[in-house]
Parts: structure tokens; sequence; C-alpha cells
């Protein structure tokens, strides 16, 4: 096995992209070498998700690819790993015959395993869920990205029984990393030159190991790493810490962006999906956010057409958006998931024609508030990390503000990795466009907003 080569394809969430480079240390320990192309692979696996249809049916349709290419390389295994894989073994080996490997989230170590299974002839399958599994001692090997930005798993599963997730079925119930093995990965991402980190989890501020909550893992962090940025995704409006609140506004190291998911706007709605918060409540933790946090940018997740939704919960939805006016929404039709307390309570009853139309509704309304929002920051100036080129042009560069939103600079002498501090000369509603002033540090763009240099971005405290 240890002359084989391997390539893994990843569909959803970046806790799916994380998990794929837990795959790709642990297979690599074997001996197995990674490749860019599943034509050059000997085993090939589809990293999946689950929560939304749409993703499904993309995987689905790879895996009938995958089944042409082991037609002409017989000896190829095919693998399924991820969140559909327990929903879906039955019918993806013994119906479909698409796959020889079925392996869920917390069963990563047994791979190597499953793979000599197939070797000798069997079909292999571990979808066992794990109260304890967090993969903490595995070191993730990154064979893709840009070697600037990073993503490190704090925790794994969820204990929020939302009515439309299908999350705490296919990835189990919570459980924390310990903090030492956290702040060793981020070390050793330092080492390497990354910049920014993403601290993830289904639920992070529930995370919690002994002693140390959320908040005091990001005090840690911000601390030993004063020239990385950290982000983190996602958190729960339920039970949002308020000490979290005023450490960003503190460090100049933690972003000034949120991802605060509201899911819907409408109290009856929310009460149906299970979130344990009102309108009222969601608006009030907004208006603390942006009390502590002066210039927070804010994002969400909204979803049209949940079961029985009427026309006056879509339009409630619409208002709070117009209310809080988020600078970024992830907004999505309501897909049924198999399993799901809305799957087994009520009926997916709003017609898709009807979905369709609120979903086209709230994605206009939002592309004109993020158009606004981003004519605001005309004149302002940032600190942009620099990920790489221009999907446009080689002569640009892109990178992200602290507060997350896309910019692009002419290149000139600047290089992927870079902090440029940067002036907003025009925008779109999805992109910032702007004149580069000079190479900084975060430290150094710090002082100099402490010092009252005009139109700087990042409070301190």
């Amino acid at each position: 096995m240890n002359k084989k080569n391997f390539y893994i394809e990843t569909y959803g969430c970046q806790m799916n992209f994380a998990d794929t480079e837990v795959v790709n240390a642990i297979l690599m320990k074997e001996g197995l070498q990674p490749v860019q192309a599943a034509e050059d692979a000997d085993v090939i696996f589809v990293n999946t998700c689950a929560i939304r249809e749409n993703a499904e049916t993309r995987v689905w349709n790879r895996l009938k690819e995958f089944r042409s290419l082991k037609k002409e390389k017989r000896d190829l295994t095919v693998g399924v790993m991820g969140c559909m894989a327990e929903r879906i073994k039955e019918k993806i080996i013994e119906q479909e015959q698409l796959v020889d490997i079925v392996v869920g989230p917390d069963a990563y170590r047994d791979i190597p395993g499953l793979i000599r299974e197939v070797e000798d002839g069997r079909k292999a399958v571990n979808v066992i869920l794990s109260l304890e599994e967090t993969y903490a001692d595995i070191a993730p090997v990154r064979t893709d990205g840009n070697g600037v930005t990073a993503f490190v798993s704090i925790m794994r599963g969820c204990d929020n029984m939302c009515a439309f997730c299908v999350v705490p079925f296919t990835r189990g119930r919570e459980r924390s990393r310990p903090m030492e093995s956290i702040l060793g990965e981020v070390r050793q991402l330092r080492e390497q030159g990354y910049k920014e980190i993403t601290l993830l989890g289904q639920n992070v501020n529930s995370y919690r190991f002994e002693q140390i909550d959320f908040a005091a893992l990001m005090d840690r962090v911000s601390l030993e790493n004063p020239e990385i940025r950290f982000r983190f995704s996602s958190p729960h409006p339920k039970d949002f810490p308020e000490p979290l609140l005023h450490l960003i506004a503190e460090r100049p190291n933690l972003c000034n962006y949120i991802h605060i998911p509201a899911q819907a706007g409408s109290n009856t709605m929310l009460e149906r999906m299970r979130r344990p918060y009102t309108r009222e409540q969601y608006l009030d933790l907004i208006g603390q956010m942006r009390a502590i946090i002066p210039g927070v940018s804010l994002s969400t997740d909204m979803i049209a057409g949940f079961c029985d939704e009427t026309e006056e919960e879509h339009q409630q939805t619409l208002s709070l958006m117009e209310q809080v006016q988020f600078d970024l929404a992830y907004m999505f039709a309501y897909s049924e998931r198999e399993r799901t307390f809305a799957h087994r309570k009520y009926e997916d009853n709003v017609p898709e024609d009807v979905k369709k139309r609120r979903l086209t509704e709230i994605i206009e309304q939002q592309m004109q508030i993020q158009l606004l929002n981003n004519q605001k920051e005309i004149g302002k100036r940032h600190l942009i990390l620099i990920e790489g080129s221009s999907k446009r042009s080689e002569d640009q560069l892109s990178g992200r503000t602290d507060t997350n939103k896309m910019t692009i600079i002419n290149r000139e002498s600047y290089q992927k990795g870079d902090y440029v501090e940067v002036e907003i000369t025009d925008c779109t509603s999805a992109t910032l466009k702007a004149t580069p002033i000079r190479t900084s540090s975060i430290r150094e763009f710090s002082e100099r907003s402490a010092a009252g240099e005009p139109a700087l971005n990042h409070y301190v405290s």
C-alpha cells in the first residue's frame, strides 16, 4: 500500500476541509502520496457534505464519474468519507455499487485498515460515531491552500438540535479538543509562515476543555501570536460570551468580524426551527456587539422556505436583514434532510417556486445592503492580508480586511503573505478596490490607529 497515490476531493464547509487535512496526515504517515488529479490516484476519497441537497447531488454525480474511471483502472479504490457516509452507506455500496469504502467523520484513523480490507477483496465500512475522538494528536497536513490562511478545528460535533440541521446525526455530540494541542498546531502554523487562522467548530462558543472556555482560548492564542490574525466560525446566538466581545475590541489581531447565524427573522419561525432565542434577543445581541466593538462587520445565515413559512414570516426575515444591515449573508432555500426533527415532525410544504422567489428577494435585498455598506468604506484605510493574485488579473492582488471584505490592489512590489495598509477607492457589492500605501504589521497599524491617524478601521481601547 505504501507506494500508492491518493486524491481527496472535498465538498461543503470549512470543517470538511480541515478533516481532509487530518486524513492527509494519516495517509501520508502510511506512505501514500497526495496527487492533484483523480486520474493520477490509486485511492480516491470524496469528502462529503450532507447539509444541503445540492451538495449531495454534486457528490453523487462525481462518484458516477469515478465509477467510469474505475472501469479503465481496475485497481482503483474509491471511498466516501464525511457527513454523507452513515446516511447513504447501504445505497452507495450495495445498490449503486459506486464505492469500495465508506468512512464516517470519527473513523478516519481506521482508513489505512479499510484500504487493506479492499485490497483483500472486501467492501469496507466504519461509520461509528465517538464521544471522545478529536484527532488532537494528529498534525494536519495542508496540501492545498495558499500557505497564508489556515483552519484549525477546536471541537467536533454539536449538541444543538436545530430542526433543519443534520449535523448532530452525522458528527455526533460536542467534544472539545485540549487547549495545548490547539496551541501546538497554531505554533506550527506560525513557524510555517501562516498569517491568519480561523478556529472552527459547529458551535465554537460552547468550547470548553477542563476550566478553559472559548474566550480564554482566544485570549491565549491572541497573546502568543500577536502577528497572526484570528477568526472563528461559527458561534451560536444563544450563548455568545460577552467577555469575548471585549477581547476582540482590545486585541488588534482578533478580527473585527463575527459570523452570527440568524436563520430566520420571526419568532414563530425561530420556534419551529428550534432556535432557542427570539428576534428581540438576537437584535439585542447585535446591538451589544456594535456597542462594544465599533466598526464590527457582521455576517449571517438565512433559510428561505422552511416548513410552513408564511409570507408574513418571510417579510419578517427581510425586515431583520434590513434592520441589521449585514455585511455578508449566506442564503439558501430550505432543503429537507432525513433524520432531522423537521423531517420527522413537519412537512416540507412550501412550493419550490415560492422558495425560489423568496430566496431571490432575500438575495437581491442583501446585495443592495452590501453595496451601500461597501460604499461607506471609500476613503477609509484598512490593513489587508494578501492571499494571492486576483481572479481577474495577474497584475492585481487580493486580500481581506480584518472585517473580512475582499479587497483588490495593484500588484506593484507586494507579495502573498504581506500585510498591506490600503485606502479604499471604489467598490462593488462583493469587493473593495484600494490603493496600497505601505507594508505594515498588525502592531504598527494598531499604533497608528491609537495615535489618531484618520479613517483607520480597528478600534483600540
